[in-house]
């Protein structure tokens, strides 16, 4: 009985948000639609992660557009988007009817598959958005953070998938952020996920340590039905495997993908163009395609090894790298042993930086730091260092409920907070997420500039050297995070 593998191709999101700070615009997306669209992909997706606050903050473009205009030029194909559950796409717990009101507005304007993921994989992070992408209609992915660490094994992952069955997920995402699933493993816990679980597994990983089109192909073998992977021209590296080498690898076997090598050789085409474009624009640094071993080493996400050194070098601090790499996993055990994916990978990393320059372990913590440990963020995966907490939040009691119960509904506050302003309902949900950025935007978006009557040309002078954007679509520079947009979370 042949095994159809289906495929969801991330060129419209991850791929350029894990090589290229996320800054692809609309304008680049579009004229490749048309042949996106007839090649047959489960799905594409283009929405969530970075892309939001990338289109508000940078490209000066209202993410809802883009959404509706994707639609419009993808009709035949399902979208798919990346939710961080209960944060949706911001860095904060958001009450539920935040969460219900950005599901019901994400399907309407065009979203068909949800993906939705915890960094704790507290699987009550999960419930609203879970419960209202199915009320409005979408299809329900669940995700599973994937991680190494004494409290997370197959057992563990096999648990919190089973738990995602009941809770009434359509399809379970085994999503490997930091491409630290190899492939003998994927195997194993992918045909045991098979065997006790009836919905469809979908398998997310990343090429930076090398080993994903290996973890694909073994997963393949042991049932799973639907893998991430990343057109040729933004693929491999800190992206996802290249689409066209996978098709072609599994072409004339049972798994025949069944898609069409001569259609993604035109959508290639377009989008080497707009990589080329986003290289000459100083987004897209080769040093991405390298492979980094250091993940598997450090367990350490390929993006967030970049953002330190960077981070270092603003501290003066660059010969600390290595001891502030070697802090990192005994923070981790400190805090229970997160998984280290947005937003729990910048306030771990964060806080071994602050360890090692501070002239102290722990003499300082962030403000996320004591809010990780004291619950905010929901249930850590194991036992905290209860002195390092104590150090922490002193004896501030530690919340053991689900987060978001503490929170009153805000949708209304947020509403009449920019009823001057906002022009759709979907603004709304844009000043939630970001509110500083947002504003910004609706001025400019409602007070254009005119423009300006073209003047006669000046002597021309030398050219000034060009300025590189900040990498980091996610927080302000000189927040002491380690930032891991580059690896698509």
């Amino acid at each position: 009985m042949s095994k159809k593998i289906f495929i969801t191709d991330t060129i419209l999101r991850d791929a350029h948000q894990s090589q290229a700070a996320t800054r692809m615009r609309t304008e680049d997306m579009l004229p490749a639609c048309e042949v996106l669209d007839s090649i047959g992909y489960w799905s594409l997706e283009c929405w969530g992660g970075a892309t939001f606050d990338a289109c508000l903050r940078f490209l000066n473009e209202d993410p809802w557009d883009r959404l509706r205009k994707l639609k419009k030029a993808l009709p035949n194909t399902k979208l798919q988007m990346l939710f961080r559950g209960q944060n949706i796409l911001g860095y904060k717990h958001y009450a539920d009817d935040v969460v219900e009101q950005f599901c019901r507005k994400a399907i309407e304007n065009g979203i068909d598959v949800i993906r939705i993921f915890d960094a704790l994989n507290d699987v009550r992070n999960l419930e609203s958005a879970i419960k209202y992408t199915k009320k409005y209609g979408g299809i329900c992915e669940p995700a599973i953070s994937y991680t190494i660490s004494p409290v997370h094994n197959e057992d563990y992952f096999v648990k919190v998938a089973k738990e995602l069955e009941q809770m009434g997920a359509d399809v379970i995402c085994i999503k490997d952020m930091a491409n630290l699933l190899l492939p003998y493993d994927a195997y194993s816990l992918i045909k045991r996920m098979k065997e006790e679980i009836s919905v469809p597994i979908h398998l997310h990983t990343h090429n930076t340590s090398g080993t994903g089109d290996m973890t694909y192909l073994m997963a393949v073998q042991a049932g799973v039905d639907i893998v991430d992977c990343a057109l040729s021209p933004l693929a491999n590296g800190t992206s996802q495997p290249a689409t066209e080498s996978l098709v072609a690898t599994l072409k004339g076997t049972e798994y025949d993908t069944g898609l069409d090598l001569e259609k993604m050789a035109v959508a290639a085409k377009h989008f080497r163009g707009v990589a080329q474009k986003l290289k000459d624009e100083g987004f897209l640094d080769p040093k991405v395609l390298n492979v980094d071993t250091n993940t598997l080493i450090y367990q350490v996400p390929g993006g967030m090894l970049s953002n330190l050194i960077s981070q270092l070098k603003q501290l003066n601090a660059e010969d600390k790298y290595y001891d502030v790499l070697a802090e990192i996993p005994r923070v981790r055990e400190d805090f229970g042993y997160p998984p280290l994916v947005t937003p729990t990978s910048q306030i771990v990393g964060s806080q071994a930086v602050l360890n090692v320059v501070s002239g102290g372990r722990y003499k300082t913590f962030s403000k996320e730091s004591k809010a990780l440990l004291r619950g905010e963020y929901g249930a850590l995966p194991g036992k905290v260092n209860e002195e390092v907490r104590k150090k922490a939040i002193g004896d501030a009691e530690v919340i053991t409920c689900r987060p978001a119960d503490l929170l009153k509904p805000e949708l209304e506050k947020y509403r009449e907070e920019i009823k001057d302003v906002m022009r759709q309902e979907e603004d709304v949900l844009s000043y939630a997420l970001f509110p500083q950025v947002a504003m910004k935007f609706f001025e400019q978006r409602n007070n254009p500039k005119p423009k300006e009557e073209p003047k006669a040309e000046a002597p021309k002078a030398a050219p000034a050297p060009a300025q590189k954007m900040p990498m980091h679509p996610e927080l302000p520079a000189k927040h002491l995070f380690v930032e891991d947009i580059t690896i698509g979370r």
